[in-house]
């Protein structure tokens, strides 16, 4: 039976623990991932192993380990296949592994089994035609990989780690990659990796404090640009999807007053912003500056860009909720709300809506740093030589409000990770309808619905 929770000093939305998922790990619990089109998740473990569970029944399909030797600190699954499931992880053993299963439909809950392939020869542990088997494993990282993420077409891995290295590896053939790129500007531990969703364009966050971007230039990888503002480490980045959303609705331009539809218009020209969250408590948008959007994301053939330099820029910082750092930020792509957590604790959404009066007034057509309507000296660069100063008085007509806030989601434990997922349980009242799934240092992985 679910539980309502109520904060009417926050904002009108009411968080509802459907339940956790049953069985939890016994150990931490790092981050857990939706799959992109079965009603189940995969959530990695320090005991070395990966579970599977459905959303449907909230319980346990099953357990993967013997693929790793320490802890599973990161996944990802592969978008865009058909009658397989591929799941890629990230360990403190400094290895990339790669997982697969024929999908037959069978998501019912059945007795839980834990599937060892520490010997990929022993086939009479699993029958491959129904569970997982370990396709390879990816060896370069010097030290602990911390996160795993497929670009949008699925032909590129990212991964990155202690050893202050982004990896990009290219499936050439079947259980066959290849390194097409080893990214080592970053100056400090790699925290995160996450691939534009239209784009083959990828952001990762560092214990350096900074953000950078990188897109292939000709033959080679390079960064086109560096997210400087936030002022220790940034813990994790999450990309809006293609289309925007404002007040939980699509943006319809046709429905808004003149100066509203000229912003409006080059916020589309910018393509999917970036939010990124960090050790210093902030959560902050980032918007590229107009401009022609990259080549599509292509499965097929690796895209040659032109002119890869860019120019971005904080666009909002969101309301300050909480006390520690904040380790965690998804952005819903079927209602534009972000939601965070981190170490103390806490569950946050936000909402970005339309200010009143929006269109009256004049919108400039140069957009450039701010904070919630003010403008601030975030900074956006090509390399320290060319770094741009911002701060220039400018106005966006929306803002970031908190929806709803809550204390303990996890008693005592620190949360590290939070993401969206589509509800899939019988209490489901519509085919959009998401849940906010949060994943603790107690083991557990708890499934939340949203009533605003």
């Amino acid at each position: 039976m679910s539980t309502s929770l109520s904060f009417p000093d926050v904002g009108p939305g009411h968080l509802n623990l459907l339940s956790p998922l049953t069985p939890p790990s016994l150990s931490r619990a790092w981050l857990t991932a939706p799959h992109p089109s079965l009603p189940i998740v995969a959530t990695c473990s320090s005991d070395k192993s990966v579970r599977i569970y459905s959303l449907t029944s909230f319980t346990l399909l099953s357990t993967i380990s013997g693929g790793h030797k320490r802890s599973v600190r990161s996944c990802a699954w592969k978008p865009g296949v058909k009658g397989e499931s591929v799941l890629a992880t990230g360990s403190f053993d400094a290895s990339v592994g790669v997982w697969k299963r024929w999908e037959l439909g069978d998501l019912n809950p059945r007795p839980e089994r834990e599937l060892d392939f520490t010997d990929k020869g022993d086939t009479d542990n699993a029958d491959e035609d129904e569970e997982w088997r370990f396709a390879l494993v990816l060896d370069g990282h010097d030290s602990e990989v911390k996160s795993v993420d497929w670009s949008a077409g699925g032909n590129f891995l990212a991964t990155c780690s202690r050893d202050k290295s982004v990896w990009i590896w290219e499936e050439v053939g079947e259980d066959d990659f290849e390194t097409i790129a080893v990214l080592q500007e970053h100056t400090a531990d790699v925290k995160c990796v996450a691939w534009h969703p239209e784009e083959e364009m990828l952001a990762s966050g560092s214990y350096d404090d900074e953000i950078r971007l990188w897109r292939e230039e000709v033959d080679d990888w390079g960064c086109v640009a560096v997210l400087r503002g936030h002022e220790s480490t940034v813990w994790a980045v999450s990309w809006e999807g293609v289309k925007m959303k404002i007040g939980g609705k699509e943006m319809d331009v046709k429905t808004l007053l003149e100066g509203g539809q000229e912003w409006a218009r080059r916020r589309e020209k910018s393509g999917p912003r970036l939010v990124s969250c960090s050790d210093d408590q902030t959560i902050r948008v980032w918007r590229r500056k107009p401009r022609e959007k990259g080549p599509a994301q292509n499965p097929l053939s690796i895209i040659r860009t032109g002119s890869s330099e860019e120019e971005w820029v904080e666009e909002a910082r969101l309301p300050s909720t909480h006390q520690r750092a904040i380790y965690a930020v998804a952005w819903s792509h079927r209602t534009g709300r972000v939601v965070s957590t981190g170490g103390d604790g806490k569950i946050v959404v936000y909402e970005e809506r339309w200010k009143s009066g929006v269109g009256q007034v004049e919108v400039p057509t140069t957009a450039d740093s701010v904070v919630n309507g003010e403008s601030n000296g975030a900074r956006s660069s090509i390399g320290d030589e060319n770094v741009m100063d911002i701060n220039h008085d400018t106005e966006v007509p929306t803002e970031w409000i908190v929806i709803l806030e809550l204390e303990g989601a996890h008693g005592v434990f620190e949360i590290n990770h939070v993401c969206w997922a589509p509800r899939a349980d019988r209490g489901k009242t519509h085919d959009d309808e998401e849940v906010i799934l949060s994943t603790g240092d107690d083991g557990v992985v708890k499934v939340w619905s949203l009533d605003v």
